[in-house]
């Protein structure tokens, strides 16, 4: 599975401006509600709350993918935010998380679910990918930089 797959070209945010884990949550949420016309950003948000309290999603080096299952979703998508300063997110390094990819799946999505999310943390492990990511503004930029095909990276 490719990032390709998940994510689209508009569901990218460069510069997001929050100033903690929950305000984050919220904006991811909405962000998300607004391109899924049958799901709602409270719904959404007490998803990835409750994934949160199982164990927070901060994967370290400054990254986060916060995830959750909902009723509402027919497929799994992906949203990303660059945020404009780093955020305290629990991570199991304790850094602040700048890079977030918020996955979404239905809630039979087992193992399609678990592709995508291991899919997204292998891209985001990559301190290359990473730095590229980190280094520009431009949404357009960003979504190519994530969905470049792991073939290329790999060259």
């Amino acid at each position: 599975m490719e990032l390709l797959n998940i994510l689209s070209s508009d569901a990218v945010l460069a510069g997001l401006k929050v100033g903690s884990k929950k305000r984050l949550l919220q904006e991811m949420a909405a962000f998300a509600a607004s391109h899924e016309g049958n799901l709602s950003a409270s719904e959404c948000l007490d998803a990835l709350q409750e994934r949160e309290a199982l164990g927070p999603t901060g994967m370290g080096g400054g990254v986060a993918i916060p995830h959750a299952r909902l009723e509402q979703l027919d497929r799994v998508v992906g949203y990303f935010a660059r945020l404009e300063k780093p955020v305290d997110f629990d991570a199991v390094d304790g850094l602040p998380v700048n890079l977030v990819f918020m996955l979404l799946a239905p809630k039979e999505a087992g193992a399609e679910h678990l592709r995508a999310l291991a899919r997204v943390s292998r891209t985001l492990r990559d301190p290359r990918i990473c730095e590229k990511l980190r280094s520009t503004d431009d949404t357009s930029a960003l979504y190519s930089i994530l969905t470049e095909p792991a073939a290329s990276r790999a060259a």
